[in-house]
């Protein structure tokens, strides 16, 4: 009897649980990063969003679905991981709350549960939260390195909305100023640049990415080819234009690029299952990524980015199959 099942559907011996404490491990460095220049704020932010997703889904299997405790499987606790890091350290605990609600509750369980669901959990409970308490979700405190908590409660634009400022400005003394202001790139590297509190640091972020291909959770294709696509498209844009609203580097290491393409768009359940399918879902991600972030309002463009081609995910797989040797065209 041939028995199908829903995803991820993956060629290896290991189980789904193994696969996501892998997951689990791997984004550590980027919660130590965010205590680190956040401080107890950001552990509050963490905790909450964690404890919140695993408490909606164990309360909804065990009195809505009536199934066995889903939680041991880690996934519950990668979501929260990644809907904390796609938050401010100031964030109230109570639309933590609803953002875990809405990853949890609608995003995935209304669609089945693991395997089921359409679009990427968290990146849905963030989008949500951006589109619910816009002022709240950009409040951006400056990074206050190796202090549990913030000397004064400044505040601060992130590198992205400085660099759009700037480009609008002009040659005035406003944007002078932005320019003056503008982090170097090792601090946005390292992590001391204002943002959420997961995005924050590349250095953190790409040992993650190390360990899980280390440990094969995932392949280089959806990272490689949504970075590269996104350094590409900036790169041509500042040649052509010289705005520095274009800077390559500035993209590719501050807002939530390096965090969406090494663990929200390789998720398992809402990315394509074939190569082929990754390369092309990645390069448009990347497109789309830039359009947002280039030519509209918002400075930041992964998240929607993301959502959108989670959206296209069945249709690349069936066009994108895999031709077996013989099979006619």
């Amino acid at each position: 009897m041939l028995k199908v099942s829903t995803n991820p559907h993956i060629q290896t011996n290991r189980d789904t649980k193994s696969l996501m404490l892998d997951v689990v491990i791997a984004l550590m460095p980027a919660a130590i990063a965010a205590v680190l220049f956040f401080g107890v704020d950001a552990l509050r932010v963490i905790l909450t969003s964690v404890a919140a997703c695993v408490m909606f889904e164990y309360l909804a299997c065990r009195y809505w679905l009536k199934c066995g405790n889903t939680t041991c499987d880690y996934s519950a606790i990668i979501t929260g991981l990644l809907l904390a890091y796609n938050l401010p350290s100031t964030m109230p605990c109570w639309m933590i709350l609803i953002g875990a609600f809405v990853a949890i509750i609608i995003t995935k369980i209304c669609f089945g549960g693991l395997g089921c669901n359409i679009f990427n959990p968290a990146l849905a409970g963030r989008v949500f939260l951006f589109i619910s308490f816009p002022v709240q979700m950009t409040v951006w405190p400056k990074p206050y390195f190796l202090q549990m908590f913030s000397p004064d409660g400044e505040t601060g634009a992130t590198t992205l909305r400085m660099i759009k400022s700037i480009g609008k400005a002009g040659e005035t003394s406003q944007s002078m100023y932005l320019l003056n202001d503008l982090p170097e790139y090792w601090e946005m590297f390292l992590g001391n640049t204002g943002g959420c509190i997961g995005e924050v640091s590349a250095l953190a972020i790409l040992l993650g990415l190390a360990f899980m291909l280390y440990r094969k959770v995932i392949s280089w294709h959806i990272p490689v080819y949504y970075i590269g696509t996104v350094v590409l498209l900036t790169s041509l844009l500042y040649w052509l234009t010289g705005n520095v609203r274009y800077l390559p580097l500035a993209h590719l290491l501050s807002g939530g690029l390096m965090l969406g393409a090494v663990f929200m768009a390789t998720d398992y359940t809402t990315s394509p299952m074939t190569i082929k399918g990754r390369i092309i879902f990645a390069i448009m991600c990347g497109i789309l990524t830039v359009i947002i972030r280039a030519f509209s309002a918002y400075p930041e463009g992964v998240s929607f980015a993301i959502l959108v081609m989670n959206a296209f995910v069945p249709l690349i797989d069936k066009y994108a199959v895999q031709r077996y040797f013989g099979e006619k065209k």
